[in-house]
């Protein structure tokens, strides 16, 4: 009991050197890939989730396991949990906490003496008789240990980081070919042939990638995280308001009734308990997701901020690997349907109609009805002559009307409408529109083309396309009157005049620019002399059709 206490005491004051598994100091902490810290032996009891065979030629397996903090799944090495990355930052949390604690210390593995070192590695504190012994044992006779009261004299800590091959060296070098911090005996030996440099030469670049990762992109995902779950709860709260608005509505309008109408409105209430529990239920998810998203990026961006504040060159060295591939995982992840919250605005659809019938109860014919009608864009129509065919310099409209998911049309209006028309050849030709509400679910689209052409039109609500947006809208030329004269040739009608032009492409020998009779080019037939149509009662071809039929373009026809 005494033992639990402290340990509680341990935990509220330093919450960083106790495991959340078994509530102690940490022995041996490992980091889990996903940046969450644990006792190696409370890794080693954790139930595993699944394994997988890494490659067919290696016989070796992956183990994969739940973290107790966050459920993510995270694997552990083949060769065990002692394989996993040390926490250097815990065990520099532990080691202040036994420094700081008031009292004597009591020794860790026999319980009996007072301690008088400190073992490095095991992080544990000894008596003078166990610190013999851990100096005999064979597993412990090359682990350093510190005399208690050198380290209390320090007042500050400055543990370094030794290397699990050559005991009592410090990591003091990086090899860049392993991407492993390294001591001088490694360097000299196994990464004898590769490229090794001081750590201080290299932290600033991998501290930069990592620092690059918390500041730039998941420090603002966190905030949108924040705001997105302060909504939900702002949601929760316009839930319950609206129910219970809703809800005197529904008793006041079933006082007036005798048993039957009371019976209409526990029928009603009940109805609108099964919404409300659906909204609920709704929100509880979303704040669910958003709360383990949170925590996966706010856990994430805590160990990143205080592995560069508060770890040595070597710690974070030692710990970058797992870091930057956490927060790379991070980074990719998307949040965005978990921002997308069920707004106020999405709640307060929820209402009661008064006047609506709603069959009969014991008899009686009833009235009022709860609706909480949604928008379903699939159900959407959009109605009117002027959504496939227009004319230029012309108005046209057409109707837009919103309907629920049994195809009713929607009661209300104030929705987000967004209408676009444009050229789909010229890039800078778009329509401007006019939008009307008509507060029923029918909104009513004007819009007056200045070219003609194909265009495709876009009707989109929240920002989404209704059933068959885009539509393709053709725009005809508008009627033009003839400007020239119906005639046979420009020759007769011209009286011969060599200069006289017609806008058909016929030409004349000896030096007439016009038409005339069975000569190339010639119609066969009257035309007129403005555009060259045959017909003579009939809209004059615009410049563009006119450039296209005749390569000496829109002829003007001399006075005849």
């Amino acid at each position: 009991m005494s033992e639990q206490k402290e340990n509680l005491e341990r935990r509220e004051r330093n919450p960083r050197a106790v495991c959340s598994v078994c509530k102690r100091l940490y022995r041996e902490p490992k980091l889990l890939p996903c940046l969450h810290t644990f006792c190696l032996d409370c890794i080693s009891l954790l139930e595993p989730f699944s394994v997988k065979a890494e490659e067919p030629a290696v016989k070796a397996e992956t183990l994969t396991v739940l973290c107790p903090d966050c459920d993510s799944e995270v694997d552990i090495p083949p060769s065990g949990p002692g394989g996993l990355c040390t926490d250097h930052l815990a065990l520099d949390d532990v080691f202040l906490e036994t420094l700081v604690t008031d009292g004597p210390l009591g020794c860790d593995l026999c319980g009996e003496g007072g301690a008088e070192g400190r073992c490095e590695v095991c992080c544990v504190n000894l008596c003078e008789f166990c610190c013999q012994a851990h100096r005999r044992q064979r597993r412990t006779a090359s682990h350093s240990i510190q005399s208690l009261a050198d380290l209390k004299s320090r007042g500050r800590l400055c543990r370094p980081i030794l290397c699990s091959l050559h005991p009592g060296q410090e990591l003091r070098l990086f090899c860049q070919t392993c991407d492993l911090p390294v001591c001088l005996d490694c360097a000299g030996t196994l990464h004898c042939d590769h490229r090794c440099c001081p750590v201080h030469e290299v932290i600033d670049r991998h501290g930069d990638r990592i620092r690059e990762l918390v500041t730039g992109h998941l420090r603002p995902q966190l905030e949108g995280l924040e705001q997105a779950l302060e909504k939900v709860e702002v949601s929760q709260q316009a839930l319950q308001a609206r129910v219970e608005s809703t809800a005197n509505e529904v008793r006041a309008f079933a006082r007036g009734y005798a048993s039957a109408v009371e019976a209409h409105c526990l029928s009603l209430l009940r109805r609108l308990e099964e919404i409300r529990l659906q909204r609920r239920n709704q929100l509880h998810l979303q704040r669910a997701q958003l709360q383990q998203a949170l925590s996966d990026v706010k856990g994430g961006v805590e160990f990143a901020e205080r592995l560069l504040s508060a770890g040595s060159d070597a710690e974070i060295l030692s710990a970058k690997g797992v870091t930057l591939k956490r927060l790379t995982s991070l980074v990719e992840s998307s949040f965005d349907s978990h921002l997308a919250a069920l707004s106020p605005e999405e709640v307060s659809c929820i209402g009661f109609s008064p006047s609506e019938p709603a069959g009969e109860v014991e008899g009686y014919p009833m009235v009022g009805a709860v609706h909480h009608r949604t928008l379903d864009l699939s159900k959407c129509t959009v109605e009117g002559e002027g959504l496939r065919q227009g004319t230029e310099r012309q108005q046209g409209r057409f109707t837009l009307v919103l309907r629920d998911s049994s195809g009713e049309q929607m009661a209300r209006g104030g929705e987000h409408i967004l209408v676009s028309i444009a050229h789909s050849q010229k890039k800078n030709c778009t329509v401007q529109t006019s939008l009307v509400d008509h507060e029923d679910g029918s909104y009513t689209v004007s819009y007056t083309p200045l070219e003609p052409g194909v265009y495709s039109v876009w009707v989109c609500v929240k920002t989404q396309h209704v059933k068959g947006s885009p539509f393709i809208l053709n725009v005809k030329p508008k009627s033009r009157s003839h400007t020239g004269v119906f005639h046979c040739c420009s020759f007769c009608s011209s009286g011969g005049n060599k200069e006289a032009r017609c806008g058909c492409p016929g030409t004349m020998p000896g030096g007439f620019k016009g038409c005339g009779h069975s000569h190339k080019g010639h119609p066969g037939k009257p035309h007129w002399s403005c555009c060259g149509g045959t017909l003579e009662r009939s809209d004059c071809l615009p410049a563009s059709v006119l450039a296209a039929v005749s390569p000496r373009g829109h002829l003007r026809t001399a006075e005849l």
